[in-house]
């Protein structure tokens, strides 16, 4: 028999098990009645490998009993979590209705559905972050719309199953267990979990999770349901996890031109790169939903109030222009002396000796940014275990390691496309990562000029004789 079908008309505990309803990284999930209560359920059998270990099993039935408090109209609710001859399984409300992922394919949303559904989302996702629950996988796909319009986050709470140990962190790389577009079929421990168009920064480079996590992924899914894209696409599920921590996405009232300003205040806020620029948790971001709905229905177009401009000025400055502190001191100095200029009518020579003096502040500035930046990735690059040296010769960096994980290369690469991206002017940085060099090479390299860093127990050896010469 088919594995998928292998439950189907078989009961476990007092659920009668009928037909496959789809799979996902936890497992299989099936429609099911409850012969005690005569209601249908949706019941999820979790893959055995997830719970082989005791510990993480034990953390996950906490986490799922804690999710299961959660009531809330927009949350499915979480009926049954129990074990079965070595089977773990939940039982779940079970929801008629489609996914917001297919209601996007068929162009079935409008605005003011599109907003309702993410204000209902952001509602019960503040009951949970209230309760101090974190979903970690909001997507289109998780999100399902009954025939009256009432919107259910599915799967509450229960991804924290797939997160990685602390143990298999340490051995694990990225790319050997890189999650695909949806979530990958066979999960193990290591994987960056979380749906790749749909994870936050923090998830991409496997940090810590906290509220703006959920935040950050409810506004990818606003964002493609008024716009029909995702803000963060790339040809592998690499490039998009780059995309994401690095690249900002798109306007939506760019990608179309009627969309009401306050939307694009509302989604950029959300995704902002940065946790603590983005909403804290769900409740400010429905608040902010709420009047937005209200305007649209009475067709008001809110215009920023002056503390909004400030705030989204300050923050495009930061994250556009990308030029630091001190950029930003200098820059309202030149605003600040333009002003003094036109209402003081001061007299030319001393406006042109100070005018004089600040180009050469911004001058000195830029002229030697690329060799601050550089220095700072030295001195980042230099705190991982594996690197032995660093290089920089004209503008190649070779970073010598002892072994080289995907995850290593793929973050060196970001932190110098990240360099490139604020530079003014000249050439871009190139970067290799090495591994394969023997140990003559490797001495070669070390009396090169160029050498910016060198790990303390590398020992530069004495040169034969004949090298010498």
């Amino acid at each position: 028999m088919d594995e998928d079908h292998s439950m189907t008309d078989k009961t476990i505990k007092h659920y009668k098990v009928g037909e496959l309803l789809g799979r996902g990284g936890m497992g299989v999930v099936y429609r099911a009645q409850d012969t005690k209560l005569n209601r249908p359920v949706a019941l999820k059998m979790i893959r055995s490998e997830l719970t082989a270990d005791p510990d993480k099993l034990k953390r996950f039935l906490l986490e799922a009993r804690a999710a299961a408090s959660i009531t809330h109209p927009a949350i499915a609710q979480v009926y049954d979590i129990d074990t079965v001859e070595d089977t773990t399984f939940i039982v779940m409300e079970f929801v008629e209705g489609q996914t917001v992922g297919a209601l996007i394919a068929k162009k079935e949303l409008d605005l003011l559905g599109s907003v309702e559904i993410a204000l209902q989302v952001a509602d019960g996702l503040a009951k949970a972050h209230k309760s101090k629950i974190i979903h970690r996988d909001i997507k289109t796909e998780n999100i399902m719309v009954t025939p009256d319009g009432h919107a259910k986050l599915l799967d509450f709470g229960l991804a924290k199953l797939l997160e990685p140990s602390p143990e298999a962190e340490k051995t694990l790389t990225i790319l050997e267990h890189a999650p695909t577009k949806t979530m990958p079929q066979t999960t193990a421990a290591g994987t960056i979990m979380g749906t790749t168009s749909y994870m936050s920064p923090e998830q991409a480079r496997g940090q810590s999770l906290s509220y703006p996590s959920d935040v950050f992924s409810l506004g990818i899914v606003l964002y493609e349901m008024v716009t029909g894209e995702l803000p963060f696409e790339g040809a592998s599920p690499i490039d998009t996890m780059h995309a994401i921590a690095f690249e900002e996405a798109r306007p939506v009232t760019v990608i179309r031109k009627n969309l009401p300003p306050d939307l694009h205040r509302i989604v950029a806020r959300c995704l902002r790169k940065r946790p603590e620029d983005r909403y804290p948790e769900a409740g400010g971001l429905a608040a902010d939903l709420k009047r937005l709905k209200t305007d649209i229905e009475s067709g008001v177009q809110r215009s920023f109030s002056p503390s909004q401009k400030i705030d989204e000025l300050k923050y495009w400055l930061s994250s556009t222009l990308r030029v630091g502190p001190q950029g930003l001191a200098v820059s309202a100095l030149i605003i600040a002396l333009a002003v003094v200029l036109i209402f003081t009518g001061i007299k030319w020579l001393v406006s042109s000796f100070w005018i004089f003096i600040v180009g050469l502040i911004i001058f000195r500035s830029i002229k030697n940014r690329k060799k601050r930046m550089l220095r700072r990735f030295v001195s980042k690059v230099a705190k991982m275990e594996t690197v032995q040296a660093v290089r920089i010769h004209d503008d190649s960096i070779t970073v010598v390691v002892d072994r080289a994980k995907a995850s290593q290369y793929i973050r060196i690469n970001s932190m110098v496309d990240a360099i490139n991206k604020k530079l003014y002017f000249g050439r871009k940085l190139d970067v290799v990562v090495r591994d394969d060099l023997s140990g003559q090479e490797f001495q070669r390299l070390l009396r090169e000029t160029g050498i910016q860093y060198v790990r303390d127990d590398i020992v530069l050896e004495s040169q034969p004789e004949d090298d010498a010469s």
